[in-house]
């Protein structure tokens, strides 16, 4: 199994890399800069090649994540054309560490036609795709509901993708919490969704997943994350979701809150022994 948890980038992106392995991990998430702007950052080249260099020669994968105003389907077009440029630079920085991609949510429309809302997320990904020739890639995220009715269903996943220019350069990761808290997971094993998500080519399309229980029952449209094991999801879901035969390449990344001891190991050693190593 390919497991890890979001690390913080003080000191570097080498220095994320080794506080990743540190426990054991081998597979992270990280900011690429500064989580609360969209300004664009100058690339230490040097620190991110070293970064690189570590992760491959100890199997190591890694996903980049966008900063929080992030935001593809504004209604203002200069933000959206902000956030295109944040991304694009983003990647930039992905693509130097050696990581698969950049995770993008669906976006927040809070204009009268929710149509818009889909076409600026197209226009959006489209501008920034036309301009991207690197590897990593834009990976759309599923949304809980919380904040937008947008980005909850593998239709709609599949739909944006089909619609932007160059779709190669796309894929997706998936949140566990947000499709429990929207109501399209129950935690129940064998789950629609998956089925649905394997019909529509999101699965085949699918580079990570961000593996979260939840603070709130099913359909409440609250994206809180609990720690594993200690939300409502439920052993038997997660058990047959970290066991699912399709996802056997697909990191799982932890975006939980941490343990006791400040660390995400007890978290790992359950999702490793939920994945039945424990039992090889």
């Amino acid at each position: 199994m390919r497991t890890g948890f979001h690390v913080s980038t003080k000191g570097g992106y080498r220095e994320a890399a080794k506080r990743a392995a540190a426990y054991g991990a081998v597979a992270y998430q990280y900011f690429p800069k500064n989580p609360r702007s969209l300004s664009v950052k100058e690339i230490d080249y040097s620190d991110a090649k070293r970064c690189a260099a570590f992760c491959e020669e100890r199997g190591i994968v890694s996903i980049a994540h966008s900063p929080y105003p992030t935001n593809i389907a504004s209604e203002d077009a200069e933000h959206r054309a902000r956030t295109a440029e944040s991304l694009i630079n983003d990647l930039a920085i992905a693509e130097a560490c050696g990581s698969l991609g950049v995770v993008v949510h669906f976006g927040v429309y809070k204009g009268p036609d929710p149509l818009e809302g889909y076409r600026n997320a197209v226009l959006t990904l489209s501008a920034i795709t036309s301009q991207w020739n690197g590897k990593a890639k834009l990976l759309i995220e599923n949304q809980a509901g919380d904040h937008t009715f947008m980005g909850t269903t593998m239709e709609e996943l599949a739909q944006i993708r089909s619609l932007c220019a160059d779709p190669h350069k796309i894929g997706f990761c998936l949140d566990t919490c947000h499709l429990f808290a929207s109501g399209v997971w129950d935690g129940s094993a064998d789950a629609a969704w998956m089925d649905k998500a394997r019909e529509l080519g999101v699965i085949s399309e699918l580079v990570a997943i961000h593996l979260n229980d939840s603070v709130h029952p099913s359909g409440e449209k609250r994206d809180r994350h609990a720690r594993i094991g200690e939300g409502y999801i439920g052993e038997a879901g997660l058990i047959w979701l970290l066991r699912h035969p399709l996802l056997k390449q697909v990191p799982f990344v932890l975006e939980t809150p941490s343990g006791e001891d400040g660390t995400h190991r007890n978290q790992m050693e359950l999702i490793r022994r939920l994945g039945g190593e424990s039992e090889a």
